[in-house]
Order: structure tokens, then C-alpha cells, then sequence
């Protein structure tokens, strides 16, 4: 039962007009109006409490951010092993995030995506730096440096979603590459629209759309295309061997038969692969992933959205902290 159903009409008038006689100058509320705009939050916008609580939005937004900066404003490090870093694109801006792995909970929200993003988070974590035993994230050359720089003792792990993420690009400039570059009008458009069936696990082709049938045509048109497509699917085999030996060997043939394509852009990603290749295999020893913050990065967007952005950024960065904390979410 809500902290609503509990009160009769008159106690909520009562509440509405407490918050005018606090004593305290900064604010204009007393706790009991606080703890009755928390209960309201849960559930309603911060528009909608304003209404019913007959005050203003800014009053019921610093009710919120003076509730979440006392629960989250400095996020427990001590007990991390395992986190994932990630940006997020949201708005004009990026932000950097930092995932416990172990407890699925944000510990760090930074501004920008450069490896500076990560220094008050560095600072922070200090005294626990040694404690950290991998960090899944993908290959971007900024976090990279950040990471081997302030945690030298911790294996880094590259996210093998991003990985198959890129070459999926790759695969779809190719596609673009060879639609141009066709002149039967026939075969081009045997290829048109075919770069969701080319990105697309085999497994989940539609067959009452005739998917399978359409992807395998396409791919009888173009030899660089077919091969490119199924270097994809076997990538997909490096993260599911039985164990490091197996993986490495398999990585080592498939840079090989990527190189030995004659295909330029496969060639230039099985280059990228080879200098990566410790932390693709770093998986085998912690078998982590940045999955779970590409969840979390959709949560942001959406809660970014329902509040039609956030007029103050900290605000927001709390809101992100307490989104895996249910019974501390708050409605946008």
C-alpha cells in the first residue's frame, strides 16, 4: 500500500501545505513533505508530484537530488574486482560510464569519452587499484591507454560484442563498396537491401519472409561478399572454444584466411584483430563481457528521454547511479 492509499484527503492537504513553515532558510519544506514527494516519485514525474503536491517542479527536483546525492553521491570501490567501462552518446554530449560487474551497479559517470574522463575515478580509486583483476570495454585506443597507465596489474578483456560490432561495419561498408560499384541493375537489386540479412545470426533469418533464400543469393553474386560473410559467422566461434590453446590456434587461422582474402578491408580488420589479439584472449581468463552496461546504456537513453533531458547535468549522473537500485529509482 502506497504512502496515497494510506492518507485520507485531509492529511494530504495537511502535507501539501507543511513544506511553507520549515524553518530552515535554504529550503522551503519540511521532512515529512520531503518523505511524501520521495513516496510521490516513485511513481509519478516530477511534473506530476509538483501538480499534485501543489508546489513547484524545482522544489520537488531538489528534494530528489538532495535524496539521491545522500545515497549516491560517492559509490562504494573497495569491494570491486570486475568492472566494464563504456561511453554512452546522449544528446550533444558523451558520457563515460564504469560498471561493477559483480554487482551490476554504476560506480563512475565521467564527462566525454577521452582517457581524462577517467581521472576522478582513478583518484578515487586509489587505495583499491590493486584489487582490480580485469575490465571488460571495447577497443578504443583512449581507454586503453587510461587503463594500462592507472591499473597495470589488471588484464584487460575486449568486450567481444564490440568486436563482432565492428566487423559487422565493416561487412556492411563492403556491401556498400560492392552495390556501387555493380553496373547490371538486375544484381543490384538482388543486393539491395540485404545488409540486415548479411548482420543477422543465421539462426534467426525469417524463413516466412524467405530470408535465408534471399541472403543465400546475394551471396551467390559476389564472391569478396560471401567471403566476408563467412569470416563473420566464424568469428562469432573465437569466444566459444573449449579453452585458451583452441581459441588462440583458431584467432591465428582466422587472421590468416582474412589476409590471405585479398579483400582490403578484411585484410586492414585482421590487422586490427592481430594487435589485439591479447585481449581477445584475455576471455578465456575472465570470462567477462561489457554486455550488461550496453543494458544500462539503453536504461540512460530511456530515462533521458521520459525527462526530455536534464536541465542539470549531476542531477542526471544521480539518476543513472540509482537506476539498478530499485527501491531508491525515482521516475524522471
Amino acid at each position: 500500500m502506497t504512502i496515497i492509499n494510506r492518507l485520507d484527503c485531509q492529511d494530504c492537504s495537511m502535507i501539501r501545505q507543511e513544506h511553507i513553515s520549515f524553518s530552515d532558510k535554504r529550503r522551503s519544506y519540511t521532512h515529512t513533505f520531503a518523505r511524501f514527494v520521495l513516496e510521490l516519485s516513485k511513481r509519478m514525474t516530477i511534473k506530476d508530484v509538483a501538480i499534485y503536491a501543489q508546489t513547484s517542479w524545482d522544489i520537488v527536483k531538489d528534494i530528489q537530488q538532495r535524496y539521491l546525492k545522500k545515497k549516491f553521491d560517492k559509490p562504494r570501490l573497495k569491494h570491486l574486482r570486475y568492472i566494464a567501462i563504456d561511453e554512452i552518446h546522449i544528446g550533444h554530449e558523451y558520457l563515460t560510464i564504469v560498471m561493477d560487474l559483480e554487482e551490476g551497479v554504476i560506480v563512475y559517470v565521467g564527462d566525454g569519452k577521452s582517457a581524462q574522463s577517467l581521472d576522478p575515478f582513478w583518484r578515487r580509486l586509489r587505495r583499491y587499484k590493486k584489487r582490480i583483476r580485469a575490465v571488460a570495454m571495447d577497443m578504443s585506443p583512449a581507454y586503453i591507454s587510461a587503463v594500462q597507465k592507472s591499473l597495470p596489474d589488471a588484464d584487460i578483456v575486449f568486450d567481444h560484442f564490440h568486436v563482432v560490432k565492428l566487423f559487422n561495419e565493416k561487412l556492411s561498408d563492403l556491401r556498400r563498396a560492392l552495390h556501387h560499384e555493380l553496373e547490371n541493375t538486375m544484381e543490384k537489386h538482388v543486393l539491395k537491401g540485404t545488409r540486415w540479412l548479411l548482420l543477422k545470426n543465421p539462426e534467426n533469418l525469417d524463413e516466412e519472409k524467405n530470408e535465408k533464400e534471399r541472403l543465400e543469393e546475394a551471396l551467390k553474386l559476389n564472391q569478396p561478399l560471401a567471403t566476408a560473410y563467412y569470416l563473420k559467422e566464424d568469428l562469432r566461434q573465437i569466444w566459444i572454444q573449449k579453452n585458451k590453446r583452441s581459441a588462440t590456434a583458431f584467432l591465428k587461422d582466422w587472421i590468416a584466411r582474412a589476409q590471405a582474402s585479398g579483400i582490403q578491408i578484411l585484410k586492414k580488420f585482421a590487422t586490427t584483430l592481430a594487435s589485439h589479439r591479447t585481449g581477445i584472449l584475455a576471455y578465456y581468463n575472465h570470462s567477462i563481457s561489457s554486455g550488461p552496461i550496453e543494458g544500462t546504456n539503453n536504461k540512460i537513453k530511456t530515462l533521458n528521454k521520459q525527462a526530455y533531458g536534464f536541465r542539470d547535468h549531476e542531477f542526471f549522473k544521480l539518476k543513472i547511479y540509482a537506476l539498478h537500485e530499485t527501491k531508491y529509482a525515482l521516475v524522471g
